[in-house]
């Protein structure tokens, strides 16, 4: 039995002291059918130089190197057009995955019904020094999730927010990526949007096995998104286009008020934050939310 090529695609932004770490957890699996595209997002350090030094002995590694910063879901576009896996990796460069995780995961998705089209784990926090902190979802004493809702992982859960997802512990399979036209790049960030489109028409399945290491360090890009005013405005006009987009998929009244529980979630945030203008289009949004409810019905 042939094993199916899983790409793995390694977004790297000024990750200059992990981003070799990820490479390697990466290059060092137990699974081998494995191809590896790296991203260089414009970084203003030393990643590029770092990831040519462990490259020039690997010449089957693709490397894109970008002047300038762009979005993840340009970066990870671009980089899937020169993907031939059948399923699919979106690994930051400041994480890790766990030997055994693509072994893991491929072993886990060749089980699911073609209606599966992404599947997560969970994943350990870890810092700076590479210690752990705690794992992604609460475990008991057997390192199983406590949280039984996990197996349920759907369109409406995904809406209402929360503790429900791990990306950094997902796969996806291309084909369904493309069907879906790929992250949408209009978009500052990549992870929701994509859930929500996957959701709504395919299946999610949730793996019960710690398979990464997510990493959490000040200077991420993530980060820096909340504090640099532009990229804090681009994610709110992100988040305000998917929410948009929401009300026009949903088509039943329960999944109106998991969208409501979400805008609500941004009108407590934008009040912590004093982003007045900010509480006022959420607040328009979730006039609008309610009217679309009532709506529901009478369909």
């Amino acid at each position: 039995m042939t094993l199916p090529l899983v790409t793995v695609i390694c977004i790297c932004y000024n990750h200059e002291e992990f981003v070799q770490q990820a490479l390697l957890s990466v290059l060092n699996q137990s699974y081998k059918n494995i191809e590896l595209i790296v991203v260089n997002n414009g970084s203003s350090d030393n990643s590029y130089e770092k990831i040519q030094q462990l490259l020039n002995a690997l010449p089957s590694v693709k490397l894109l190197n970008f002047s300038d910063t762009v979005s993840n879901t340009i970066a990870f576009n671009k980089a899937f057009k020169q993907a031939n896996g059948t399923y699919l990796v979106d690994l930051s460069a400041d994480d890790v995955l766990l030997p055994h995780a693509i072994e893991t995961q491929v072993n886990f998705f060749l089980k699911q019904s073609d209606q599966v089209a992404l599947i997560f784990g969970n994943a350990y926090h870890i810092n700076e020094k590479n210690v752990r902190t705690e794992p992604y979802f609460e475990i008991n004493e057997f390192g199983k999730v406590t949280d039984q809702s996990l197996f349920d992982t759907n369109y409406k859960k995904l809406l209402a927010g929360g503790l429900c997802m791990c990306s950094v512990a997902s796969m996806f399979t291309a084909n369904h990526f493309k069907t879906l036209g790929g992250y949408n790049e209009q978009l500052f960030f990549e992870d929701l949007d994509y859930w929500l489109r996957l959701s709504k028409r395919f299946k999610i399945s949730f793996l019960d096995e710690i398979i990464v290491e997510k990493r959490f360090i000040p200077k991420s890009l993530g980060n820096q998104f909340h504090k640099n005013e532009l990229f804090s405005k681009r994610i709110t006009q992100s988040v305000m286009q998917i929410f948009e987009d929401s009300l026009h998929r949903n088509t039943e009244k329960d999944e109106y008020t998991a969208l409501l529980k979400r805008i609500h979630h941004n009108m407590e945030r934008s009040v912590q934050n004093k982003q007045w203008l900010n509480l006022i289009r959420f607040t328009f949004l979730e006039a609008k939310c309610r009217i679309y409810r009532i709506y529901s019905f009478f369909k």
